[in-house]
């Protein structure tokens, strides 16, 4: 512990002993002391300091305005222990009086250790909290007879402890009742917002007078919807009776021969008919008495024998002052035992058993009635209200708390804007001592696209083994579905508990995270792969990493090298904490708004790179028209095409494919349909006598015909493979230009019933797109004025910038979205 800052933090004298406690009075994010005292006069954030002993002659706590032990009397301590601080305590001795240390949590009593030779050793050690903030207590003791108990607050170093540790701690156990506490930690939170070392009866009456109607209220939901579990009952009936013989059934028989007697229409056994006289008969009943109704039924016994007690407490209050008794408040206690037991009288009630073993399944936890129930007795038994000390309730260190926020506050903000279909994030691990969440693969949070239907997957801790080196886990994973594309597009998201504070406090757009953890994020985008088999090589399929650290200054935060990075390589940093979450989310919205094309283009060779770089390349097609049946029964069986060479377009020679257009004259009920069904990849080209002939491979049909709803091509038309396979209605091959098609494609993720128009009836006459119509809306591409219109019954109702479509296409998928389902 060097460092010339280093002070004589606590200073205690008693009529034993002599207690030091030396070391650092501000944290890493403070370049030194004086940067400290500035931020801590501006935050005046207090610290809990208390202590109680025998023979204390004075107390001492370093004040960091005076630079100097200061008196502990009504003084207000600025905070001075932290999380992954060190602290060097040393206890000497006065008296012949041995001495030892006792904390609750076995590392920090086994780090203080007597020192010396003498009869008499000091006391000495060092005090480490790791990740851990709150409380902490420990006690001076003589033959197990406490000298003095000292208790201090440790406060984290990368939070606001009133603001963000408090608010991160109270969504936590919201979202996942209990998830936060843990067995015995170096710290601790208390139960309640004042102070009490000895939980009483009398604040066990003011919980239950609170809770009793909600603990009533879950008791008649379990009623109303009990858990219940299907049971196998046997029953020996006559032969006759047996209706289903299950192999139980069929075992007794075996079993017991002289159970068959002779019969003309019976089972041939042993060359015999027989039948048997008496028999196992199997039938399923419903059972209520299961170990979870068994469990509810316990908590109301417990209930009732404390309210037993109270009322007894109540009714024995005489003394050295006489007091009368509350015939008042002993009428409500009683009132409360007795609908207990009214309710423990019902016959439902009454055929539930007794417990025999902890019940801890996901049906307590997380079943409505059940969960209610068992979190009120917790409060009620336990006194458990985080903030006080009724309880001693330690809780889990900052970093776990802080990773396990990130994913259940994520879910959260999808949960908001997104359909929820399924979740499987808590896990109670029997025997265990506390909850954790579920960190196998399974773990994830499943949500639908309102508009689109796509899927969105939030994943846990998934485990990613298939990867030739060495397997990942991410702490989440967002995997965005898109209509339209074979790939899905997978994020990393990876909370990190660490700050690089930059130059110091006074520049908050150099803080963020540390750049080990940048790296971290580059190996999971490129550690993440797959094997594409068709060309026997390796894929990313991660698009972007992101770290989550915990910071507040968002605004300043946007000029930080490493926010920028996310928009030139998809790999970043972003601060996010409980109130500061508007830069994650609207990243998450960027994401599952955006069209599979933009995704594709973000980020460095990911996934599906090649196909979308073949697809770029604009594979042509020439959709040729079909007049006469004869002619299209002869393509289809000679496997050619055929057009006049003076009617061919410029480009044509660039086709890849052929398709076939069928008009109405031609098509019939049990021929040809009308439209776009056929196309074949040529495989060789032939000029002869004024025509040209496209000799295909083979002919393939399409997903869906493609329908020509108004429209016709009166000889032929270019258009590419990915329109062809993407189409439903004939306008929609029209499409040249960018603006036009990723317009389209944002359309048809809202929908398949996307009315393309055109300024001709003629596809392959058209010259452009005049709108895209869903329902009453319209979105018009105005090229003249470089905007988007959006109109509902020919009014004009929205304008969007044309280059917004290149520059932030989710924005613009979100305005539509929004004018189309308001």
């Amino acid at each position: 512990m060097n460092g010339s800052e280093t002070k004589e933090m606590l200073y205690i004298e008693t009529e034993d002993f002599s207690l030091y406690i030396k070391g650092m009075p501000y944290n890493a994010r403070f370049e030194s002391l004086s940067q400290y005292r500035k931020h801590s006069a501006i935050e005046k954030e207090a610290m809990t300091f208390t202590y109680s002993g025998e023979g204390v002659r004075s107390v001492e706590l370093y004040d960091v305005e005076t630079d100097s032990l200061e008196e502990v009397q009504a003084l207000s301590f600025a905070p001075i222990f932290f999380e992954n601080g060190v602290y060097q305590i040393v206890i000497s001795p006065k008296t012949d009086k041995s001495l030892t240390f006792y904390h609750e949590h076995p590392g920090l009593r086994n780090a203080v250790e007597p020192v010396g030779r003498g009869s008499q050793p000091i006391l000495m050690g060092n005090l480490q909290f790791m990740n851990e903030v709150g409380y902490t207590s420990f006690s001076i003791k003589h033959n197990e007879k406490t000298l003095l108990d000292v208790k201090l607050e440790i406060f984290p170093t990368k939070l606001s402890y009133k603001d963000d540790y408090r608010k991160l701690l109270e969504e936590v156990n919201d979202e996942v009742y209990n998830l936060a506490f843990h067995f015995i930690k170096k710290t601790f939170l208390g139960a309640s917002n004042h102070l009490s070392e000895n939980p009483s009866l009398t604040e066990f009456y003011r919980l239950i007078e609170f809770y009793f109607k909600s603990f009533i209220k879950s008791i008649q939901r379990i009623e109303e919807q009990p858990h219940h579990q299907l049971l196998t009952e046997h029953q020996m009936v006559r032969g006759e009776r047996i209706k289903r013989l299950d192999s139980k059934g069929r075992k007794h028989l075996r079993s017991n021969p002289q159970m068959f007697m002779e019969a003309e229409n019976g089972l041939v056994l042993h060359d015999k008919p027989v039948f048997p006289v008496k028999g196992l008969n199997a039938r399923k009943t419903i059972t209520y008495d299961t170990l979870e109704n068994r469990f509810v039924k316990w908590m109301m016994e417990r209930l009732t024998h404390k309210l037993a007690d109270l009322a007894a407490k109540i009714s024995s209050q005489s003394g050295r002052y006489e007091r009368k008794v509350d015939e008042e408040l002993l009428d409500k206690v009683t009132r409360m035992q007795g609908t207990l037991k009214t309710y423990l009288n019902k016959s439902f009630w009454k055929g539930i058993s007794s417990v025999d073993r902890t019940v801890t399944s996901m049906v307590i936890q997380r079943k409505i009635g059940y969960r209610d129930a068992y979190k009120i007795y917790l409060v009620v038994t336990r006194g458990l209200m985080l903030g006080g000390e009724l309880f001693k309730m330690s809780v889990k260190d900052v970093a776990t708390l802080y990773e396990y926020w990130t994913y259940l506050k994520m879910g959260q903000i999808l949960r908001a804007k997104y359909v929820p279909e399924y979740q499987d994030v808590v896990a109670i691990r029997h025997g265990a001592l506390f909850v954790d969440l579920d960190q196998t693969s399974n773990a994830k949070q499943v949500f639908t696209h309102p508009q689109t239907g796509e899927r969105i997957v939030l994943s846990f801790q998934k485990r990613e083994g298939k990867v030739p080196t060495v397997t990942q886990k991410p702490d989440i994973m967002l995997e965005v579905e898109k209509k339209h594309s074979h790939n899905r597009y997978h994020y990393v998201f990876d909370a990190k508990y660490r700050i690089d504070f930059g130059f110091g406090s006074d520049q908050a757009e150099k803080v963020g995270p540390l750049e080990e953890d940048i790296n971290t994020m580059h190996r999971y985008r490129d550690a993440l792969v797959k094997k594409h088999h068709e060309r026997d090589s390796y894929e990313r399929y991660s698009f972007g990493a992101y770290v989550l650290f915990p910071w507040n200054e968002e605004q300043a935060y946007l000029e930080h090298p490493f926010y920028k990075s996310i928009d030139e390589v998809n790999i970043g940093g972003l601060p996010f904490l409980p109130n500061s979450t508007v830069l994650v989310e609207t990243l998450v919205e960027r994401l599952v708004e955006s069209n599979p094309e933009d995704l594709q283009e973000e980020g460095v060779l990911p996934t599906g790179a090649w196909i979308h770089w073949e697809s770029s390349l604009d594979e042509k097609v020439l959709v040729g028209t079909v007049n006469d049946r004869s002619g299209y029964q002869e393509y289809k069986r000679g496997k050619y095409f055929e057009l006049d060479s003076f009617s061919l377009k410029r480009g044509w020679q660039e086709s890849l494919y052929v398709a076939l257009y069928v008009t109405s004259e031609v098509s019939s009920e049990t021929g040809p349909v009308n439209g776009i069904q056929y196309y074949g990849r040529v495989e060789d080209i032939k000029v002869y006598d004024g025509k040209v002939r496209f000799e295909v491979e083979s002919w393939q049909a399409l997903k869906q015909v493609i329908r020509p709803v108004g429209y016709g091509i009166q000889s032929h038309m270019m258009t590419t493979m990915s329109l062809l396979e993407q189409s439903e209605e004939l306008p929609e091959l029209f499409m040249k230009s960018g603006e036009e098609i990723k317009l389209w494609r944002m359309l048809r993720r809202l929908t398949s019933k996307v009315f393309t128009s055109l300024d001709d009836v003629s596809v392959d006459r058209a010259r452009k797109v005049l709108a895209y119509q869903i329902g009453h809306v319209e979105v018009l591409l105005n090229t003249t004025d470089e905007q988007i219109e959006i109109l509902q019954n020919n009014e004009l109702i929205n304008t969007v910038p044309l280059d917004t479509l290149q520059k932030y296409p989710a924005k613009v998928f979100k305005i539509i979205k929004e004018c189309i389902f308001k």
